[in-house]
């Protein structure tokens, strides 16, 4: 099972989300049906960056980093957000 690191984006409140999940697929009509407290509010997300890592540790781990200030430095850097 691979765990995938993702980012999501609502263009409407000009917000981003960094998340993790096992199935992408679910986790976005989660986050789109307002079943994830604090994305509902925020409606419609898209996804805008995923990456996969093979382990829930490795994915955690990221997920972490992007969170972090270094992490939103990066992903100015490298995907303009």
């Amino acid at each position: 099972m691979t765990f995938t690191v993702y980012i999501i984006y609502s263009a409407k409140f000009d917000r981003y989300y960094v998340d993790m999940s096992s199935d992408t697929v679910i986790r976005l009509r989660a986050h789109n049906a307002g079943n994830v407290k604090s994305t509902k509010p925020y409606r419609p997300w898209k996804y805008i960056y995923q990456e996969e890592h093979k382990t829930r540790i490795e994915a955690r781990n990221r997920e972490k980093y992007l969170k972090s200030a270094a992490g939103r430095r990066w992903r100015k850097n490298n995907l303009g957000m």
